[in-house]
């Protein structure tokens, strides 16, 4: 089953008077949506009561939570202080993530920095290790962690890089953003085969649950000669990519992936966009 929800709450939540999390799930449900991301993206400031009620909130409506890691992590790091916070955020991001019942903690994974490529992928890979060790001494370490494929070309996260963070463990599920693989690429994906090759490379480097059931991030994005610059909204089309050439492929490949849309103030509508357009797939395909 493929599910869909939006990263955060849109614009017209708070315009229409909402002002709790809390209150997120009975209005995305009434959508047809049926997953949603919590973003630390500013650092774990959730308490445990609270979060517990908004695990109560989304169980009871049947929604699937995942949550973002704070934007901040840098895995290749060469600063050791930096790299001990980075095991706290994680620990706590875990912590926070038991409380309310959600599964996966998306993250960015570092950024290149001076460093030459592959040592700052070396170190990416053997922090992340350490992040494991961590989460399994805090008793928190039955979760998945899924590294995002990433928008520039400084930071770590291409496809490629995302398949070989994860190899190690089973725990370490991909996160393909595809607007940020479309800005890296300034302007990659646009045909079904664009969007095939990304697909393969999960299905040959990982395979099995990993590759089927891995974690999507969907917005239209706007980029430069640097790679991201802001993520858009679906209606705005001059603006790649289109949904539709992912869809016909998590049909005919039979995926199943969480399907979280990042769009510009419009969330949640976007996702039930995106979930139009893979049911509009689905019964073409049947």
């Amino acid at each position: 089953m493929v599910l869909f929800g939006p990263a955060g709450n849109s614009d017209s939540f708070y315009a229409e008077g909402h002002k709790s999390t809390v209150e997120t799930f009975a209005w995305i449900t009434a959508m047809g949506l049926d997953a949603y991301e919590y973003s630390f993206g500013r650092g774990v400031r959730l308490g445990e009561a609270m979060a517990k009620k908004i695990g109560a909130e989304a169980a009871a409506h049947h929604v699937t939570l995942s949550v973002h890691a704070p934007y901040y992590v840098n895995l290749a790091t060469e600063d050791a202080q930096k790299a001990e916070n980075n095991l706290r955020y994680f620990v706590q991001s875990a912590t926070a993530a038991k409380w309310m019942g959600a599964r996966r903690i998306v993250f960015h994974a570092g950024t290149q920095g001076t460093l030459p490529r592959e040592e700052a992928l070396a170190r990416t890979r053997a922090a992340l290790m350490d992040v494991i060790a961590a989460l399994d001494e805090a008793g928190v370490g039955d979760i998945e962690l899924c590294p995002e494929t990433m928008g520039r070309a400084k930071q770590i996260g291409d496809v490629d890089e995302v398949v070989e963070l994860c190899r190690p463990d089973e725990r370490l599920v991909p996160a393909v953003d595809f607007g940020h693989l479309h800005a890296r690429g300034r302007g990659a994906l646009n045909e079904e085969a664009d969007f095939a090759a990304v697909l393969d490379k999960l299905e040959n480097g990982l395979g099995g649950y990993r590759a089927r059931r891995f974690h999507v991030h969907f917005s239209r994005i706007e980029y430069t000669a640097a790679g991201e610059k802001m993520h858009r909204t679906y209606d705005e089309a001059d603006y790649g990519p289109d949904f539709e050439p992912l869809a016909r492929l998590i049909v005919k490949r039979n995926l199943e992936p969480i399907v979280i849309c990042e769009s510009r103030g419009t969330m949640a509508e976007d996702a039930v966009i995106l979930k139009r357009i893979y049911t509009e797939a689905l019964a073409l395909e049947s």
